[in-house]
């Protein structure tokens, strides 16, 4: 069972190396936490839309869109937030 075990991962992990990595596309329902473990750039992104709490207990569970309801950010600058946040992941994947 063991070595059916270690044979299933030796796979997945050889599939793996062959897709080509490609940057995870940021969404406004993605946790804050998941967003800066990933791309610790976007902080900035965060700190220039007046979201200076991300080190805030909350911002690990915290979805972007409920972080930025909670401080009364309208739907047009969250989604342009968002936009800005992928622009700077795509220009650091290129």
């Amino acid at each position: 069972m063991q070595r059916i075990k270690v044979m299933i991962m030796t796979e997945q992990v050889k599939a793996a190396k062959k897709k080509p990595s490609k940057p995870t596309q940021i969404t406004k329902d993605m946790t804050f936490g998941d967003v800066l473990s990933k791309h610790p750039k976007a902080a900035e992104v965060f700190f220039n839309h007046g979201l200076h709490c991300i080190g805030c207990h909350f911002a690990f569970t915290e979805t972007i869109e409920q972080g930025t309801k909670a401080h009364g950010m309208k739907d047009e600058k969250l989604k342009k937030m968002v936009e800005e946040l992928n622009g700077k992941i795509k220009k650091k994947s290129n």
